[in-house]
């Protein structure tokens, strides 16, 4: 288990080759007849939206999923990786962005967990502690890390944690490294510490696969950005030669440069339906505030790890807060709670449609009715009868496509399933909806229909609160879009008056 103190591989064991590399999962095409080249000893930045294709080409590479068709060449022969285990026996190894390690365990117990050194004493086979943490020191020094290897673990800074994350991966020699959104949790000067070790991976040989959502990363660690968009190869160039407009050019097409249309003008002259001012949740988001009027479609966008999501559960009151208040047509609430929310007017359609919007078990009917049990029931007695024109109203309004209201709504499609959660909010005649990610996993004629939903309920006076990752939907859809960052709202933009191009740089910047 010995490391050497210096790579002793060619210079082309880190070469990585892929030719028409293809994932289907089902009929959906997740990966498309990808081909590209990655040379050795360099930092390739891989960069696309969600849904790209990114995440299926390192899972690839990592041995969690076969190909459906193409060729993979790992330092110049023919791979073919069945598990995990074999990219690790071909020099490929991963770092995923949720850390590994286990934090009672001192850095070097984690570093070589699952593979500690043997001795013999009195003819038992026991751990030689000396071995583990005399290699697991001359690693770490050889990195450059300065670190105490019988520190405990738990005692470290997340950016600490990330780098023993990194060390424990290099302990395997790897030709290859993957960092998966390695900076997502780490602050500033933790990042710098992060750059410092990836720099002097890459001046040892090692060729690096740097997956982010950061445009600013790019031009700090990067040789090389290759770009996938909707599982397609869409490029690479080197960042010597790149540019942020360039590259979201390169992840978004034409749509980057478009701007949306001219639509109706909202009315904020009178008492806003949604008031939320300083609504924090420690560690989570601080002093969020904003307010939606009648008729207004307020979006919220931002990277995955903003804390969209977040706020809306809160401010629905599924979540707790530690500060803020929360009005609703007039009515503040300080602790917020689901009950009440749902009470004063708020509707929410989660992202999750199928664990946490519907009961896949029950039939369209019932899941059309389950919210609105209250106003439906006659002195608390529920019948199918007084049921039946909740469900005839919805099915009628929002065009569900249903062959048999009584059959299991996991019958039905996707969009058919997210115009389901969207009825069932709309029986209980919100005054505000919360769309969290409404269009996730729909066709795009459903997409489509739920959008004109949105738009025509919002004509009527609904105000609607819109989150998509899909940062071209909330320029389409809203009327007025806040950007958060990191837990905070850090502007305010009007979709009419802004480019896909920069609202995308808003959301990537780094706060300061």
């Amino acid at each position: 288990m010995m490391l050497d103190a210096q790579p002793t591989h060619s210079p082309d064991r880190g070469r990585l080759e892929f030719t028409a590399v293809s994932k289907a999962y089902g009929p959906i095409l997740a990966l498309s007849r990808f081909s590209h080249d990655f040379a050795p000893g360099k930092v390739h930045a891989l960069m696309g939206k969600n849904g790209s294709g990114k995440s299926t080409l390192v899972k690839i590479l990592a041995g969690v999923v076969q190909p459906s068709e193409g060729t993979l060449r790992v330092g110049g022969k023919p791979a073919s990786f069945a598990s995990p285990h074999d990219a690790f026996a071909s020099g490929v190894v991963t770092v995923h962005q949720e850390l590994s390690l286990i934090p009672s365990l001192s850095i070097g117990e984690n570093i070589f967990l699952g593979r500690l050194p043997m001795t013999r004493r009195l003819g038992v086979r026991v751990v030689d502690w000396a071995r583990m943490h005399r290699e697991a020191a001359a690693l770490l020094q050889e990195m450059g890390l300065d670190l105490d290897t019988h520190q405990e673990v738990s005692t470290l800074s997340v950016g600490q944690q990330q780098v023993i994350e990194i060390a424990k991966a290099m302990s395997f020699r790897p030709a290859i490294l993957i960092l998966d959104e390695p900076t997502s949790a780490l602050a500033t000067r933790e990042v710098d510490l992060l750059f410092t070790l990836v720099r002097r991976l890459r001046e040892r040989g090692v060729t690096i696969l740097y997956i982010t959502h950061r445009m600013n990363e790019l031009f700090q660690i990067a040789d090389t950005c290759t770009v996938l968009r909707d599982g397609v190869f869409a490029g690479s160039i080197d960042m010597a030669q790149a540019t942020p407009d360039r590259i979201v050019e390169m992840m978004f097409g034409e749509t980057a440069k478009a701007k949306r249309p001219t639509r109706r003008a909202i009315d904020r002259s009178g008492p806003p339906l949604l008031d939320v001012q300083g609504l924090t949740r420690h560690g989570v988001f601080e002093d969020i505030s904003f307010q939606v009027h009648p008729g207004e479609i307020l979006g919220i966008a931002g990277l995955l790890g903003a804390g969209r999501t977040e706020v809306l559960r809160a401010v629905f009151g599924a979540d707790p807060v530690d500060a803020g208040t929360v009005t609703v047509a007039g009515r503040s609430y300080q602790r917020p709670g689901l009950q009440a929310m749902k009470q004063a007017g708020l509707g929410y359609t989660p992202e999750n449609r199928k664990e946490a919007g519907l009961v896949q078990i029950l039939s369209t009917h019932d899941n059309l009715c389950l919210a609105s049990l209250g106003r439906i029931s006659q002195a608390g007695i529920v019948s199918r009868l007084g049921e039946q024109g909740f469900v005839d109203r919805q099915i009628k309004d929002l065009a569900i496509k249903v062959p048999d209201p009584m059959l299991p709504v996991s019958s039905l499609s996707g969009g058919n399933q997210q115009k389901v959660v969207i009825g069932k909010w709309m029986n209980t005649a919100p005054k505000v909806m919360f769309f969290d990610e409404p269009s996730r996993g729909v066709d795009v004629q459903a997409k489509r229909q739920i959008f004109d939903i949105i738009w025509q309920k919002a004509s009527e006076g609904l105000g609607a609160v819109f989150v998509s990752t899909e940062l071209e939907e909330v320029l389409e859809v809203a009327d007025r879009i806040l950007v958060m960052r990191q837990g905070r709202i850090v502007a305010t933009v009007d979709p009419t008056e802004i480019t896909l191009n920069d609202l995308y740089a808003i959301c990537m910047k780094d706060q300061t």
